[in-house]
């Protein structure tokens, strides 16, 4: 079970499970059953990569993604602890094999009431520190895509950014919880902006007038812009080509969107408070 060939096997099939798909089901099945009991620490990262013969990378998103679903908890000094397995009542968003884009667009028009008023918030509360982390989060996702990559960990970032700038930390651990859903749902809307340059422009655009009014203090203008923004990821989504979902490009997209858009919202055990 713990051999490292049965891992790299899965990187000889496109349509298999990702390694990250496989690590985090191994780590459930093992937390359900009582291999790791709960209040027991999970192995290092080191030892995870070697015994399962995959990355540090792998290794951390089947970790966020056993966070996401109140497995485990991550504590300073202490490591990965197990949590009650029995205790996590989750709210999930549910794959939608016969339509990827629509689950994709759900995830959007989740985001989009939570993201404009967080940008609303962050334009009242924002301290100069937290404006200059929201501006370097944006130029990063420049420098990604100037370098080739599909900025996909810089956007969650600016995201992120804001959501702290806006000093309700519930926001932040929100989309905490959404982590790897959400960086599903924005690298396949960055792959279908990435095939044009107008709509790259669109959303570089887009990002900075969210960043600009929350510069300018403008609460009314942040929610606005952010919430456009959605909206118009959205819109972007549902106008795009069959061949998007068919292509190489998007066939990525699309088994991400089958196989992974499948992340939880934590709700509190009844009986405790929350």
């Amino acid at each position: 079970m713990h051999d490292a060939r049965l891992m790299r096997e899965s990187a000889a099939n496109n349509d298999e499970p990702t390694l990250a798909d496989r690590v985090t089901k191994l780590l459930v099945d093992q937390i359900r059953s009582g291999y790791y009991p709960v209040n027991a620490r999970l192995p290092t990262e080191k030892f995870m990569t070697e015994q399962y013969g995959v990355s540090r990378t792998v290794v951390r998103e089947a970790i966020s993604r056993l966070k996401s679903e109140g497995l485990v908890d991550t504590r300073q000094g202490s490591g990965t602890i197990v949590l009650d397995p029995k205790a996590a009542q989750v709210f999930r968003l549910a794959r939608d094999e016969a339509n990827p884009a629509a689950g994709v667009v759900r995830i959007i028009e989740l985001r989009r009431g939570i993201e404009a008023e967080m940008a609303a918030l962050a334009a009242e509360r924002r301290t100069a520190a937290q404006m200059n982390v929201i501006r370097r989060a944006l130029k990063a996702i420049d420098r990604a895509v100037e370098e080739g990559g599909d900025g996909v960990e810089a956007d969650l970032e600016f995201h992120l950014a804001i959501s702290r700038a806006a000093g309700n930390p519930y926001f932040t651990e929100l989309l905490s919880m959404l982590t790897h859903a959400l960086q599903d749902a924005i690298r396949i809307t960055r792959t279908n902006e990435a095939r044009r340059a107008d709509l790259a422009a669109d959303v570089r655009a887009e990002h900075e007038a969210i960043a600009a009014a929350i510069e300018a203090r403008d609460p009314g203008a942040a929610r606005e812009s952010a919430h456009a923004h959605m909206q118009r990821t959205a819109t972007r989504i549902q106008q795009v080509d069959r061949g998007f979902w068919s292509g190489d490009r998007g066939a990525a997209a699309q088994r991400l969107s089958r196989a992974r858009l499948d992340s939880v919202i934590e709700k509190p055990p009844r009986g405790t408070k929350g």
